[in-house]
């Protein structure tokens, strides 16, 4: 029931705020030019550092840990201030090296500007800590709505206006500060006037290794925009950027939807592995049964949604989409067995797993960079398809449930989505007069294949999905 619940409110804050998330972002790409986007990019790997510090570590520890004091809270609180104005104040006198870097003079005012999200998302760290262990997902859904839409009208205000790449700091930057005092605004916790050492010692052997885990996902997650940026231009990033964020867009937000539930829900349940085993099958099945079908057809009609949405200035961006969806298919497959070593406390092995796959990653960047943006791409796919065996081999070995029946589980959802690929491919060989017409008629063929094959051959993800929207639909009827 709480996990239900929880998944709801998840998901009407993903799409309520990825929605207005994206409809912003359609504005801006239509407003701006590439090369705008691709100079915030150049810039991710270092804001994601420094968040990286703020949204994991003890975060997460809050989350984990079974009873949790004010003391606990508070300390974290002002630790966590200290550290955002200490990363603050390292990317404002490091931004003159990091333009020098990307031959980019323009980078030190927009990096000194962007640090002011850094002090500013300090401090809600705790509170979206303690809303998430409480499952209280609707209140993050106002706050991130209210947010993100507000800021949004900034961006776009200043883009239409002609300030070009400011217009995207002023939307980040607001963004952050709005969500900080709505934070305060919409929860009941405050901060007491006491700090121990050793709450934190308590928590730092689990929270040090996921901060640790998360630096090294937050700088080789975006180090492809270090590289593509100091060996590409700026135009090739940012195509490469707006790829990246499409796929990652459906993929992260179902991610997002029952990755925020499913750590805190196993966490409950820590000790019981039946249950965890049990939870992660029916969980895989519901995000696969999602996700797949959505990733596939968006690599089918990449490049009519591409001219439609965002104009045919971004078409170069499609071959980066198209195979970067594999990386959206295989996303839930890490997802869900990294929350098991988390909820279980296994931080160690956590922190194991994530160095030997930043050490692929490196290879992977060693190997292809010279060749070409798209031989890097395809490097990321293998790497991602090898670490996900990784992945679910120690998830085998913790709770019985391994790699093997993990596939057993999931290939008819696959393979289910593959025929629906291919059938929306063929599609796009009729001529059509627009691309409009194109795109509407592909996508209503994807849905009627996928979701008619799915009831037709009653596979389980579907019976479920059925009865929690009806369960949720009975609860909101008077």
């Amino acid at each position: 029931e709480r996990a239900e619940r929880g998944i709801w409110w998840s998901f009407v804050d993903a799409f309520c705020v990825r929605g207005v998330q994206f409809t912003i972002g359609v504005v801006l790409a239509r407003l701006l030019l590439p090369e705008e986007f691709g100079l915030i990019g150049m810039l991710f790997v270092f804001m994601g550092i420094a968040q990286s510090f703020l949204s994991s570590g003890f975060g997460s520890a809050l989350i984990q840990k079974k009873s949790v004091t004010i003391e606990d809270t508070s300390s974290v609180f002002y630790f966590n201030l200290i550290m955002g104005v200490v990363l603050a104040g390292s990317l404002f006198y490091l931004s003159p090296l990091i333009a020098l870097f990307f031959g980019q003079e323009i980078l030190t005012p927009l990096a000194r500007a962007l640090s002011l999200t850094i002090v500013f998302g300090s401090f809600g760290i705790v509170q979206t800590a303690l809303l998430t262990r409480n499952l209280d997902f609707k209140t993050q859904t106002k706050i991130s709505l209210i947010s993100g839409a507000t800021s949004g009208i900034i961006g776009v205000t200043l883009a239409y206006n002609g300030f070009g790449v400011w217009s995207l700091v002023a939307q980040q930057v607001s963004a952050s500060l709005f969500q900080s005092c709505l934070l305060f605004l919409f929860t009941r916790w405050r901060p007491a006037i006491t700090f121990s050492f050793e709450s934190l010692r308590e928590m730092f052997t689990f929270g040090s290794r996921l901060l640790v885990s998360g630096l090294l996902n937050q700088i080789f997650d975006n180090i492809y925009y270090v590289v593509i940026g100091r060996v590409f231009s700026p135009a090739a990033l940012g195509y490469y950027t707006r790829a990246n964020s499409l796929q990652e867009l459906p993929s992260g937000t179902l991610c997002g939807i029952v990755g925020r539930v499913s750590f805190p829900i196993f966490s409950t349940v820590q000790d019981d592995k039946e249950k965890l085993r049990n939870g992660l099958r029916k969980a895989l099945r519901l995000l696969v049964f999602a996700n797949s079908p959505v990733m596939i057809g968006l690599a089918a009609v990449s490049s009519p949604f591409v001219s439609v949405v965002f104009g045919d200035k971004w078409l170069p961006c499609v071959p980066y989409l198209q195979l970067l969806t594999v990386l959206g298919f295989l996303l839930p497959l890490h997802l869900l067995n990294l929350s098991i070593l988390m909820a279980m406390g296994r931080s160690e092995l956590f922190l194991r797993l994530e160095i030997i796959k930043k050490c692929l990653i490196l290879i992977n960047i060693l190997a292809t960079y010279w060749i070409g943006i798209i031989a890097m791409i395809i490097g990321q796919i293998v790497v991602s398809m090898f670490c996900y065996f990784l992945n679910s081999y120690y998830t085998g070995k913790l709770i019985n449930y391994s790699a093997k029946e993990q596939v057993y589980d999931l290939w008819k959802y696959g393979l289910l989505s593959g025929v629906m690929g291919v059938g929306v491919h063929l599609v796009s060989y009729v001529e059509f007069p627009n691309a409009v017409s194109q795109l509407a008629t592909q996508v209503c063929v994807g849905v009627l294949l996928y979701y008619g094959a799915a009831a037709l051959l009653k596979l389980p993800a579907l019976e479920e999905s059925r009865m929690i929207v009806s369960h949720r639909i009975k609860k909101v009827k008077p």
